[in-house]
């Protein structure tokens, strides 16, 4: 039971994760290009996700929506809130990332006749989300450890199925000193993992590179 509840733990994580930072470079994109007005729609959804618990994000999505139509299972609601509430996240550090590339090679850019959106897509991004990738990469984490919370619309993910063991069994101490180990080798394996992806994604001139370089000479 507790192997099919890391399955899915996994598994919501993941999906999550990259509709996530899908929809967060849409938006961080869409802000960039389509003028003032985009930005206030993103910044009041970023501060609508970000001012509210997850839990009760997940409660509107999964007790709210029906009363107009809307029907999820727990599984579906879950996936929605997760990632609705990571793209919030994601989206202000992509945001710092894009900030931080230097005017002139905008400038630059715009002077070879690139399209604001070719500037963006490749002068921009990439830089962009090799200095923040770190950040990211603790975002994924703490979304990824947040999914414990769908245990409570009924998805039998980690605790979820910790619960159930432990009502079975009244072995309270016991199942969630497991499940506390289980998710500190989740964390620790997801961070070891994303390290390694964005020494992959990005050359080696990248922000990530340079984080490294800095902590070697120190």
């Amino acid at each position: 039971m507790i192997l099919n509840g890391v399955m899915l733990t996994i598994g919501l994580s993941f999906v999550a994760i990259g509709l996530g930072i899908v929809l967060a470079t849409l938006m961080s994109a869409w802000r960039s290009l389509a003028g003032a007005w985009a930005g206030y729609i993103v910044d009041a959804y970023v501060e609508l996700m970000r001012n509210t618990p997850f839990l009760v994000q997940l409660f509107m999505i999964f007790f709210g929506l029906p009363q107009i139509g809307i029907r999820m299972n727990g599984l579906e609601a879950s996936l929605l809130a997760m990632t609705l509430n990571l793209a919030a996240y994601a989206t202000e550090i992509i945001r710092a990332g894009v900030d931080s590339i230097h005017k002139s090679q905008v400038e630059a850019g715009l002077a070879l006749a690139l399209s604001r959106r070719q500037v963006f897509q490749y002068v921009i991004l990439q830089p962009a989300f090799a200095r923040v990738w770190p950040a990211l990469s603790s975002q994924f984490v703490l979304m990824m450890l947040a999914s414990s919370i769908c245990s409570f619309v009924s998805v039998q993910e980690l605790s979820g199925t910790a619960a159930i063991i432990e009502a079975d069994t009244f072995r309270s101490f016991e199942t969630y000193i497991v499940v506390t180990v289980v998710y500190l080798l989740l964390a620790l394996t997801l961070k070891l993992f994303l390290n390694w992806l964005g020494h992959k994604i990005f050359p080696q001139v990248s922000g990530l590179a340079r984080l490294d370089a800095k902590a070697e000479a120190a």
